[in-house]
């Protein structure tokens, strides 16, 4: 699985990271996660506010950090 955060270095950004990678950590889950700053390539997966994730190339949120609970869920979908 690749995970990709969107943001551009914004402290929900930074959030959603740290959160990304416990959840992925937690679930020993085979993913490899990164980040993606440069808003070109943000802007180029359809999102207009950050953060964002990215799952596989298809992204599953924009705008919000979400609760642990529901981010286990997106990533094991």
């Amino acid at each position: 699985m690749n995970i990709i955060v969107l943001g551009t270095g914004c402290a929900k950004c930074k959030t959603l990271e740290q959160l990304t990678r416990k959840v992925v950590a937690d679930l020993n889950l085979k993913a490899e996660v990164t980040k993606e700053e440069d808003i070109t390539k943000i802007m180029g997966y359809g999102i207009m506010r950050t953060p964002g994730l990215v799952k596989d190339g298809k992204v599953i949120l924009s705008g919000r950090i979400p609760s642990e609970s529901e981010l286990k869920e997106l990533l094991t979908k």
